[in-house]
């Protein structure tokens, strides 16, 4: 399916789009000048992958991903929280490599989960401590082949814990998952083609076209939030939020779905450029909650001595929208109860209301 974009009146759209590309503009600069970056740009990895999910019609809750990132699951985790995690582990890898990573071959290949195309994946095998030979042992001349196996074993699971999972052929895909006849790569090269004939204009006008036509194309049969990802890389690379990596998700659920969907081009391209608006707006918001909270907790934590562990949790809390008292004991290396002594000295939200398995979080 192509997607014709020679016959958009961009007059009706450069207005909205320099409004955007002025308010994310803005968020960026913000964020670059913030002593809260580090844990506010966290904390933008897990609600954009929580808005992901809300977009495609799933609900995840905030303190299951959180405890999920941690591998501190107190339940079995669900196929949309699995969903959501993948989300999570994308946007980290885009944001710790170059900006133009995400959108060559090798980083889309490897988002899709097939591994770089044209570069093979190194990964250093976790080696177990072998046996030291003693006299009298009679070990096989060819080595300790089961060792090996192990090795190999943990090496893929590090692989797909790390987030980059070892190539695969494409012929091994479930027929009862993926419909035979939906060929990716060549609706993906239809993306591309939109992708290299809209370079003239500017990156958040770019955006718009480019992420309406990986809706209207429909690239890849169960990823739909790939293509979001890929937009909010693009803004990246040219330096619209060289900074960070837009949530464009959490502006695109305040935007209404019978517009975001609409049946007119420019209706939904309108949406678009909303969305990319509020999600200044709305970053804008909470990072300054954030901040203001950061800032009354560390008058909380003034008066206490230099080596006094509240100041290590206050960084923690602004890193993560939830913590866990075995979250706290175990990045501050601390008993369970005296993480909970810590979290009752400062005036965190408590947000299971519960006696068990309790958790905290910003006012």
């Amino acid at each position: 399916m192509s997607y014709d974009f020679t016959n958009i009146d961009l007059r009706e759209l450069n207005a909205p789009a320099a409004r955007a590309g002025e308010g994310l503009a803005r968020f960026d600069e913000r964020i670059a000048r913030s002593p809260i970056r580090n844990g506010f740009l966290e904390r933008q990895h897990f609600a954009d992958a929580i808005a992901s999910l809300w977009i495609d019609g799933e609900l995840v809750h905030l303190e299951d991903i959180v405890l999920h990132d941690a591998r501190l699951d107190i339940r079995t985790p669900t196929h949309e929280l699995t969903i959501a995690h993948s989300i999570l582990r994308g946007r980290r890898q885009i944001f710790a490599h170059p900006a133009e990573w995400a959108l060559t071959a090798a980083g889309i290949a490897r988002l899709r989960g097939r591994g770089d195309e044209g570069e093979s994946i190194n990964v250093a095998p976790r080696s177990l401590p072998r046996p030291v030979a003693m006299e009298g042992d009679d070990f096989p001349e060819g080595g300790y082949d089961d060792f090996s196996e192990i090795d190999a074993v943990l090496a893929r699971s590090a692989a797909v814990l790390d987030g980059s999972s070892m190539p695969r052929p494409a012929n091994e895909r479930d027929p009862l998952v993926y419909d035979a006849d939906w060929d990716e790569d060549e609706r993906l090269e239809q993306w591309r083609l939109v992708l290299n004939g809209t370079e003239g204009l500017s990156p958040v006008l770019r955006a718009a076209i480019l992420l309406d036509a990986w809706n209207a194309i429909e690239v890849l049969q169960h990823r739909a939030e790939l293509g979001r990802q890929l937009v909010a890389s693009l803004l990246r690379r040219d330096d619209t939020t060289p900074g960070h990596l837009p949530a464009l998700n959490v502006g695109l659920r305040s935007v209404r779905r019978e517009q975001r969907h609409a049946r007119s081009r420019m209706t939904r391209l309108m949406a678009l450029l909303d969305a990319f608006i509020a999600t200044a707006e709305l970053g804008m918001k909470e990072h300054d909650r954030i901040l203001l909270a950061r800032q009354q907790l560390d008058r909380q934590t003034s008066a206490k001595r230099t080596n006094s562990n509240l100041s290590r949790l206050v960084d923690l809390v602004v890193a993560r929208p939830v913590v866990s008292a075995t979250m706290i004991a175990k990045e501050l290396e601390v008993t369970p109860q005296g993480a909970r002594y810590l979290a009752a000295q400062l005036r965190l939200r408590e947000m299971t209301g519960r006696g068990r398995f309790r958790a905290w979080g910003l006012l």
